[in-house]
């Protein structure tokens, strides 16, 4: 990592631009062949705990065997490399089968949303032409084999359902015939680091959403360098209760785990605070992943204070900022001494940045670490498009190995976000301190201008936090007939705490924010809007806070 070693007053501040490091070269093989070389040195050793109900228990033999079978059943099927399979389940067992099976045989896994509904399901299946949809047969209060019927007559691509669970699933995984285990081989002798292996969709808050094409080369090598730097070894149990749609779940999850010959641990098919408790103590994790309203949540649950996380050490927080108290019941309360921060997005496999082990506390919530090894990051002019000084804000740029194919069926798309020079450009504000460590500000999008005053929600929310009352807060802007925009802050508040409204919150913030920033509107709710990997819908904030303010300014009418 490039490091300021010296600079006084006068010394014009370096380019916002550095490169990640790290002794170990990028892998330069596919995910099948990777699982193969942990078998040969961990076959005996758990490769997964499955708690969703059935506490199925694999090594990595048995994990490798399971997902040749299915790969040889899939073949069978009539599937061929670059084809597309559907994988619409929440997290089990399966879910990692399948990941695997289809890397083995060159196949593109198409992940989908649980949260997914008739419309949606058929877009994607549509777009990415999906020829094989493996879906759980409930998600959640969903059948999800009366939604697949509904659509299938309206997805010409559509060749075969296969339910988890059902008839057609076990005979898929019913042993593999000669010809098909020959040409798993055959397949295997060409496939190759490059080939596109995962379209990821974008949540689609804004707009229909598009799909990020990965390769072997981006997802395995992220998922293993995340693994690098939370220094995974195969004695390292990983509590997964991120969803497995995500690159959260399925990169700097299942794949930094399996990579390192670590066990990957699932809690539950959907995130439930006490089952994410209950399957630390009792597999003894040792690392725990999860958004900031997962910790929140785990940290407040009643019963918090009598399971056992003493074998916890590190984790991955990630999806939105921490606030600094959050991070500190972490380290203190959890035991997560090691635990850091990842930033990024789909569309780079997903990791750019991440906090290293040994960071400070500070430097943990303040940033969101500096450039992860291989990685090359910059911050530039959002007009111009030039590097700027460091210390100065900016659009978060990213090339390097990780920076997706680009999206499925739209070149436009792709070079709107890919620039000729290879640069992925997020629509992210961030500065990069003299130490390289980059901190999010906000979003382009996001950013509020007030009477002429460019306003960036997270200081804000970062002061909201600390608040006593305040357990989580959001703030946007709303249009105003005379500023242009104001500011509105949604707040949850803490178990027993006093009511806030808007004139207690003006109170707590006088002489703290500058009056520009002090949000003019609060709200008061129970929880936020939120997309299914854990980010709250700010999209969904701001309609819902015009519509409430348009209904108090009609009836004051």
């Amino acid at each position: 990592m490039d490091r300021i070693e010296s600079a006084d007053a006068t010394t014009p501040a370096p380019p916002s631009h550095i490169s990640g490091s790290h002794p170990l070269p990028l892998l330069d093989e596919t995910i099948g062949r990777n699982l193969r070389r942990a078998v040969a040195s961990f076959g005996d050793r758990d490769a997964l705990v499955d708690r969703t109900g059935s506490g199925r228990r694999w090594s990595y033999a048995e994990l490798d065997a399971r997902t040749d079978a299915l790969a040889a059943g899939l073949l069978n099927l009539g599937v061929e490399p670059g084809d597309r399979i559907g994988l619409w389940s929440p997290n089990s067992a399966e879910w990692v089968l399948t990941q695997y099976a289809a890397a083995k045989i060159g196949a593109i896994l198409v992940n989908i949303n649980p949260a997914y509904r008739s419309y949606e399901l058929e877009y994607v299946l549509g777009h990415a032409g999906v020829r094989v949809l493996v879906a759980a047969r409930t998600l959640r209060t969903t059948d999800a084999a009366d939604m697949i019927a509904e659509v299938a007559p309206r997805c010409p691509s559509l060749r075969h359902t296969v339910i988890i669970g059902g008839e057609e699933w076990d005979g898929l995984l019913a042993g593999p015939d000669p010809r098909a285990v020959r040409r798993l081989a055959e397949i295997d002798a060409v496939l190759h680091p490059d080939d596109a292996i995962n379209i990821q969709y974008t949540s689609g808050t804004t707009g229909l959403p598009k799909g990020a094409t990965l390769t072997h080369r981006n997802i395995l090598n992220n998922g293993f360098f995340t693994g690098e730097l939370l220094e995974y070894t195969e004695a390292d149990r990983v509590c997964l209760p991120v969803p497995f749609y995500h690159c959260f779940g399925m990169v700097m999850g299942t794949i930094a785990a399996l990579s390192h010959g670590a066990c990957v641990v699932i809690p539950g098919s959907f995130f439930e605070a006490a089952e994410t408790l209950r399957a630390v103590e009792a597999e003894r994790c040792t690392s725990l992943y999860g958004v900031p309203t997962m910790f929140i949540a785990e940290l407040n649950h009643p019963d918090f204070d009598a399971y056992d996380l003493t074998s916890l050490r590190t984790g991955i927080m990630s999806g939105t900022p921490c606030p600094v108290e959050v991070m500190r019941q972490v380290v203190d309360r959890m035991h997560m001494s090691r635990v850091t921060i990842c930033y990024g997005m789909t569309e780079t496999s997903p990791v750019a940045c991440q906090t290293r082990p040994d960071d400070s506390l500070e430097r943990r919530v303040s940033t969101v670490g500096t450039a992860g090894p291989h990685v090359e990051i910059k911050i530039v002019d959002p007009e111009t498009g030039q590097t700027v000084p460091r210390g100065r804000q900016g659009e978060f740029c990213t090339r390097g190995y990780s920076v997706m194919r680009g999206y499925w069926r739209q070149p436009d798309k792709t070079a709107e976000s890919i620039d000729a020079d290879g640069w992925m450009h997020t629509g992210d504000l961030a500065v990069m301190d003299e130490d390289g460590y980059v901190s999010i500000t906000g979003r382009i999008k996001d950013m509020v201008i007030r009477g002429g005053e460019n306003i960036y929600p997270r200081e804000i929310e970062e002061f909201l936090h600390t608040h006593p009352d305040i357990l989580d807060a959001q703030v946007v802007g709303v249009p105003d007939p005379y500023y242009g925009e104001e500011l509105i802050a949604w707040i949850r508040l803490r178990d027993g705490a006093r009511p806030i409204d808007a004139p207690a919150l003006w109170a707590y913030c006088a002489g703290r924010l500058a009056h520009f920033k002090i949000p003019r509107y609060v709200a008061v709710v129970d929880s936020f809007p939120m997309t299914a990997s854990g980010k709250v819908r700010k999209v969904e904030l701001r309609e819902q806070a015009a519509l409430m303010l348009a209904e108090r300014l009609g009836r004051a009418a």
